[in-house]
């Protein structure tokens, strides 16, 4: 029993003594440092977005992605929205959220499309006739989603709760 817990004991004190320096108290990169890939090979890369926000507040998030991808692909940018941020897209709320609504805009004319679930629109207690005319309502957004997919764009779902 003795000698088991002195093997025990050389053992744990064997881990402590050949440990690295790195991985001393003190030390702010003891996994290392990150690898840096700036690959420019997503050029042309098509994307739809999956969009449901319970907050219409949050929109700030989707032009802050849409910019950033843009950027790095040069392709075509497409968000389907079911959520609460359609109620930004009213025209009876434009005022409310006419800053939110320049930056859609912008996009807009970038050429990103704002694709409006119908079935989620009902739900939020508007219409068609209710939007704005940034936005292109389609029956349901799941199968817009799946659509887009099939014509080759990459699927991504924006979460900015």
């Amino acid at each position: 029993m003795r000698e088991k817990f002195a093997a025990l004991v050389v053992a744990v004190l064997s881990v402590f003594m050949f440990t690295p320096a790195a991985t001393a108290a003190g030390d702010t990169a003891p996994y290392g440092t990150a690898k840096v890939d700036m690959h420019t090979k997503m050029q042309g890369i098509n994307t739809v977005f999956d969009v449901n926000l319970k907050n219409p507040a949050r929109l700030s998030a989707v032009y802050a992605v849409a910019k950033n991808v843009m950027n790095e692909t040069h392709a075509k940018v497409i968000f389907v929205f079911h959520g609460k941020e359609q109620i930004a897209f009213a025209n009876k709320n434009q005022e409310q959220y006419s800053d939110i609504m320049k930056k859609m805009a912008e996009l807009k004319h970038e050429g990103v499309d704002f694709k409006f679930c119908n079935n989620a629109m009902k739900g939020n207690g508007l219409a068609p006739e209710d939007m704005n005319g940034l936005v292109t309502v389609v029956p349901a957004g799941y199968p817009e989603l799946a659509y887009w997919q099939t014509q080759g764009y990459k699927y991504l779902y924006l979460s900015a709760e």
